[in-house]
């Protein structure tokens, strides 16, 4: 793996704490989306609890369980390998005992999330089915530099999940706009968000940032969706955790995992590496599972 980096961040960033900002017209075209803008209310639920330091395994429960599907991928999460525990859970109120709430109110959110890819291609390059197993990926990589570097899994598996949302609002305002981005790209690897800038107005962080907003996501998912291409511009407090993303979005598009292009121009620096307390030996050693890792979360996320 090299050590350099060509990736460009977006100058200030810092500036907004809730993410870049969207020109007006672009804001204006925000209303137009319709199948993402509001979330499942199971989903708004679960963040609300999610958000609330007062919630108890007792709220989270009376959620979950009016959603039969998704109790069950709860369930079917908790039983796979993905946590490795020694017996089987029947219940939810057992996998809240044995995870802690924490990770289940992750698990929730990220089986909730995961309805909003519903299938569809504009190009040979971009389909949703590949974005949601990019995101899969970007999930499962910062999870496990998380577990090696500075700890917060769970949140980092969500992190990578919801990373590239925006795209889906690009997908859905701007579809010949993100063809044409996604086309310039692979036929010349170079900054996939400058590109969007050029051609839509905004960058897929920008969308990003404007649904996390509406959707009152944690800060950290937040922080996450709008800055995973230049955490640099963030405050310190918040640098490290983005930067795992960052560094797993990285690594999944070098090799090509799912959809690539949005840091496919990029490379990993050691001064990434530091800041998430992982060296280049480890991610060695990471790249050697996460084939595995990622086939075996992608069945359990499926619906």
């Amino acid at each position: 793996m090299s050590l350099t980096t060509t990736s460009p961040g977006t100058s200030d960033a810092g500036a907004h704490a809730s993410g870049p900002m969207l020109p007006a017209d672009i804001q204006k075209a925000m209303g137009r989306v319709t199948e993402i803008s509001s979330l499942p209310e199971i989903t708004t639920r679960i963040v609300e609890v999610v958000e609330d330091p007062k919630s108890t395994a007792q709220d989270m429960h009376r959620i979950i369980k009016n959603d039969p599907a998704l109790a069950a991928k709860v369930l079917k999460v908790v039983n796979s390998a993905f946590y490795g525990l020694p017996s089987q859970i029947a219940s939810l109120d057992r996998a809240i005992v044995m995870l802690g709430l924490s990770a289940v109110k992750n698990i929730a959110l990220a089986a909730s999330l995961s309805r909003l890819f519903r299938p569809g291609t504009i190009t040979d390059h971009f389909n949703a089915r590949d974005l949601w197993t990019h995101c899969i990926a970007v999930g499962v990589c910062a999870r496990m530099l998380a577990e090696s570097g500075i700890g917060h899994v769970e949140e980092a598996f969500v992190g990578g999940l919801v990373h590239d949302m925006g795209l889906l609002v690009e997908y859905q305002l701007f579809p010949e706009k993100l063809k044409e981005v996604v086309e310039r790209c692979d036929a010349e690897p170079q900054d996939f968000c400058l590109a969007e800038r050029e051609t839509i107005g905004a960058d897929h962080q920008a969308f990003g940032a404007a649904l996390a907003a509406k959707w009152k996501f944690p800060p950290a998912l937040r922080h996450t969706i709008s800055y995973h291409h230049n955490p640099e511009n963030l405050k310190a407090e918040f640098r490290p955790f983005v930067t795992v993303i960052q560094v797993a979005d990285v690594i999944c598009c070098q090799n090509e995992i799912g959809f690539y292009l949005t840091s496919k121009a990029s490379e990993v620096t050691e001064e990434m590496l530091e800041v998430v307390g992982v060296d280049p030996v480890g991610v060695s050693q990471l790249l050697e599972v996460l084939p595995e890792r990622i086939e075996e979360t992608e069945q359990i996320f499926a619906d």
